[in-house]
């Protein structure tokens, strides 16, 4: 089975995460997508707002009743600084009959050769390269065997980010429709974001 892996720190999970999924999975042929929050991220310098359980149980309420898309805590269930190369490992160790893809950003493409141990990430998994309008990749100035394991997927622009609805959310304005409406209505009853 080919699965996509979204991770991320879903911070909260919104609608521009699911689009891109959906991207991913009908571009590429992925038999699943499963969503993956990050225990703690090695590239943010803020922790995450809200706690490890509360972000799985907004992934995996934003996640239900699609049959393709599937909540997983291995990041979190690794815990520390969520590095790729352990990831990796772990869900391979977990799951050694699936192949797996990392879905990121066409944007992020470009930075792949200065992720940690990237030479062992790329020969046990691939990328999938979300390509919006606008962006300017040059596959040619990557190594040989971080170009071949990446595959590029256009996607429509959705300005939409968790520093967006944070700060709504912090000004009192209401996110509804930048959520899913289950992680809307957790929002509110766990009154997150709110200062």
């Amino acid at each position: 089975m080919k699965v996509g892996i979204m991770g991320g720190t879903f911070d909260p999970i919104h609608i521009g995460h699911l689009i891109a999924a959906e991207c991913a999975r009908e571009g590429s042929g992925l038999d699943e997508v499963w969503f993956m929050p990050s225990h703690i991220p090695p590239h943010k310098e803020n922790a995450p707002k809200a706690s490890p359980e509360q972000r799985l149980e907004m992934v995996r309420r934003a996640v239900a009743g699609h049959p393709y898309f599937r909540p997983t805590d291995v990041e979190l269930a690794i815990g520390g600084v969520s590095y790729s190369v352990d990831t990796v490992t772990r869900l391979q160790e977990l799951h050694p009959q699936h192949r797996f893809f990392y879905i990121i950003g066409a944007d992020m493409v470009q930075y792949l050769p200065k992720w940690y141990r990237i030479g062992d990430i790329v020969s046990s998994i691939g990328f999938i390269g979300l390509e919006r309008p606008g962006t300017e990749l040059r596959l040619e100035l990557l190594p040989a065997n971080i170009r071949e394991a990446v595959t590029l997927v256009p996607m429509s622009v959705v300005d939409i980010s968790s520093t967006l609805i944070r700060s709504r959310k912090a000004e009192g304005r209401s996110v509804r429709y930048f959520v899913p409406d289950p992680v809307n209505d957790y929002i509110e009853e766990k009154r997150l974001y709110e200062s």
